[in-house]
């Protein structure tokens, strides 16, 4: 006879857990509030559709933060087995400049969660729709819609972070586990803008302009990308990919202090050596013919500098390698790419099972891990559904 499973939710993780399972053993059904499936998964193709990472896996692996958590599933459904997945479905793929991976040109969002629903609908899926989750009865069956009663051998909740509320995700299920007893953590944004005191006259000119092929630091931490001047602050993926070294830095601090280097291809040394080489009476003169700096750029620097640091050169070249820019306060979660917190990953095992509640799973953005944008996000709640699937496959 068929174990019944239950997936509670119906993102990314949920959607390849039930293109996993095998319908031999298991008779599965998906259980989602929203009247479609993978709204979130199609939210996160508005902003270009990265897939996963075209990385080496052990590069990917130190994407991802607490270290060590996620191995084991990016070992066992790599990004290259995701392409590969994806190629078996007539999906096919490419690495972009970046190293993001994307469908091919011509294929949309829409196209690959068809093709996706397709595979549950040959797996003889139940997907049922607008069913709200309202927590557990007194023996554990599941309550839908406050009146209608799910009972299953095996319940997968896959009901995302609290980032992109407009999707339904907005981590309203989180006192409901604290209840059972269940080790939570508050939500934090992540991959997030966060708060500037720009000068009115900067913000006013230079809103939205783009800072590209920098690098931002703090503490020991250094990446780069770029960077776009918002009335905000600053938002980006040099900074998103900081988001949560700099959220406990505000946490311990109030503020955190950033420093960006604009001019990364170059050393210190290098940097004064132009400087001084095209050395004007106009320090912008000097600062667009040495180093090609644009107009936001220089303004950048007078809005952050004295006079006096501005133009002794020998000063100037080191705030141009390391230009300190504090941080006031994160963007609100709703406006956050994603977001830490939700079931302490203490609270279940190498399987993603509840050790407080046997044959009860959690995967996805309701644990509490990280990773920057640029494919990992979909990369790790893809693999964790994948895995999952294997695993009870495997066991029942």
């Amino acid at each position: 006879m068929k174990q019944k499973v239950a997936i509670v939710g119906g993102g990314p993780s949920a959607l390849m857990l039930a293109a996993t399972l095998d319908f031999s053993k298991f008779e599965v059904g998906v259980y989602e509030q929203n009247k479609t499936l993978g709204r979130k998964f199609l939210v996160a193709g508005d902003g270009g559709f990265n897939l996963t990472h075209g990385s080496d896996i052990e590069l990917m692996k130190q994407q991802y933060h607490p270290s060590g958590f996620l191995d084991k599933a990016l070992e066992t459904f790599s990004n290259n087995d995701l392409r590969n997945w994806l190629r078996s479905l007539s999906i096919d793929t490419f690495v972009g400049s970046s190293n993001r991976v994307y469908p091919i040109k011509g294929i949309k969002p829409i196209q690959v969660l068809n093709t996706i629903l397709q595979k549950l609908e040959e797996n003889k899926v139940n997907v049922r729709t607008q069913m709200q989750w309202n927590g557990w009865m007194e023996n554990n069956d599941l309550l839908f819609n406050e009146t209608e009663v799910v009972k299953a051998d095996k319940v997968i909740f896959a009901l995302g972070g609290a980032s992109w509320s407009i999707t339904g995700s907005k981590g309203t299920w989180l006192p409901v586990f604290q209840k059972k007893g269940i080790a939570t953590l508050p939500f934090q944004a992540s991959n997030c803008a966060f708060k500037v005191d720009w000068q009115s006259e900067f913000i006013d000119k230079y809103n939205g302009f783009p800072i590209k092929n920098i690098s931002l630091t703090l503490r020991s931490q250094s990446v780069k990308g770029e960077l776009v001047i918002t009335k905000f602050g600053l938002e980006g993926n040099a900074i998103y990919a900081l988001s949560r070294v700099i959220q406990n830095e505000l946490k311990q601090h109030g503020q955190a202090t950033v420093y960006l280097d604009l001019k990364p291809m170059f050393t210190l040394e290098q940097v004064k050596e132009k400087l001084k080489k095209k050395e004007s009476k106009n320090t912008t003169e000097t600062l667009k013919m040495g180093l090609n700096l644009s107009a936001m750029t220089v303004q950048l620097l007078k809005q952050t500098l004295n006079k006096e640091d501005f133009t002794h050169l020998d000063t100037l070249a080191e705030k141009i390698k390391s230009l300190p820019i504090s941080l006031l306060q994160a963007a609100p979660i709703e406006e956050a790419i994603s977001t830490t917190g939700g079931i302490a990953i203490e609270e279940v095992d190498e399987n993603f099972q509840l050790k407080k509640m046997p044959n009860h799973y959690v995967i996805g953005e309701m644990l509490d891990w990280d990773a920057p944008t640029g494919g990992y996000l979909l990369q790790a709640c893809m693999c964790m559904g994948v895995v999952l699937g294997k695993w009870l496959n495997e066991t029942n």
